[in-house]
């Protein structure tokens, strides 16, 4: 893949995007629950510009590296002096303020998603990969290669019955079992026919298919809805892809396979790449990104938005507070093995690259 400069910035300004979202979801709640925000930044690094409006404790700022945001909001930090008598400080809040405060991050990113789907739904529409009459493979030592049929082949007709995508394909040749039967492709404008016995395979169900060995093409398509499908769909959408997510999640652990989880820099490839296919696809990918985000900050480890609420149940529960230096230890200590995986992934995916 060829990255173009505006490829990329449009890749990073979406990630940034995502992460402001988030940390708008925590600056709004600790607002609406009175507590004193001291700065919201834009990205990392040296400020390039700054502004603090008239009467708000808040300094917005936008700094030099466009990457992340972070909202300070006063007294989460472990290190500052607390006075107990100030009612703006976030320890000093009901544990349902602190609770709400944390959680609106990842739920900021979901409405964000559930938003951008009723969107594309009706403008741009949904992706769907549908399957073509276009082989893709002719499987070595299955009966469609030994018959010489080949990549790129489009399938016309089964048996005398004409078919024009894969579903159609497969079902003619469903039922077929181990008797010859005529396919007719289109191989660059010439019409040719080929006579394959299917090979009978038992499937994971214990079915007996009858196979030829091709692998079709997959194309995508976008497909609009009307306003109330689409309403469903910014509403169940986020649902279903966070059971995904958890279903990816439990098979990494399972196999112990680390190929799926990507630094921002698999993350800025992905929305690259997808830029170059059509607008509505980087859109879908940056709906699947606001998830993820969401969800692996509501996970219960230290360092995040998850770990912090664990200790926020804790303390509704008991009715007594965690210590708070030990809190801020084992937060400490979560971010630094958190720092330390992203930056071995995101040296992998550098590699990658290459």
């Amino acid at each position: 893949m060829n990255f173009t400069p505006l490829n990329v910035t449009f890749a990073i300004l979406g990630i940034s995007f995502l992460v402001i979202v988030h940390e708008a979801g925590h600056y709004f709640a600790a607002r609406a629950f009175g507590m004193r925000v001291l700065r919201f930044s834009i990205g990392l690094g040296p400020a390039l510009w700054k502004h603090q409006p008239k009467g708000s404790p808040t300094t917005f700022q936008v700094c030099a590296i466009p990457l992340l945001a972070y909202v300070q909001i006063a007294g989460m930090n472990p290190a500052e002096e607390i006075d107990r008598d100030d009612p703006e400080l976030y320890p000093n809040k009901g544990v349902f303020a602190r609770m709400v405060t944390i959680f609106a991050g990842p739920l900021a990113n979901y409405l964000a998603a559930g938003l951008m789907l009723f969107v594309i739904a009706q403008v741009g529409g949904l992706p769907e990969q549908i399957v073509t009459n276009r082989v893709a493979e002719a499987r070595k030592g299955m009966p469609a290669q030994l018959a010489k049929l080949a990549q790129g082949d489009e399938v016309v007709s089964v048996n005398g019955v004409a078919v024009s995508d894969g579903e159609e394909l497969i079902a003619a040749n469903r039922g077929r079992d181990k008797r010859e039967t005529v396919y007719v492709v289109i191989r660059d404008g010439e019409r040719l026919e080929f006579t394959i016995v299917p090979e009978l395979h038992k499937s994971a169900s214990g079915e007996h298919r009858p196979l030829i060995g091709i692998a079709l093409e997959g194309e995508r398509v976008y497909t609009t809805q009307p306003m109330g499908d689409a309403a469903r769909t910014s509403v169940m959408g986020p649902v279903v892809m966070t059971v995904g997510t958890l279903e990816g999640i439990a098979r990494i652990i399972r196999r112990r396979d680390s190929s799926e989880v990507g630094s921002v820099v698999k993350m800025t490839k992905i929305l690259s790449d997808s830029i170059r296919e059509a607008p509505q696809q980087y859109v879908w990918i940056l709906i699947q990104i606001s998830i993820s985000l969401g969800l692996f900050n509501l996970l219960p480890f230290p360092a995040l938005d998850g770990g912090r609420l664990t200790f926020l149940a804790y303390e509704l529960i008991t009715r007594r507070r965690a210590n708070e230096k030990v809190e801020a230890a084992i937060h400490t200590v979560g971010i630094l093995f958190l720092l330390g995986v992203l930056a071995l992934v995101m040296v992998r995916d550098v590699i990658d690259l290459t």
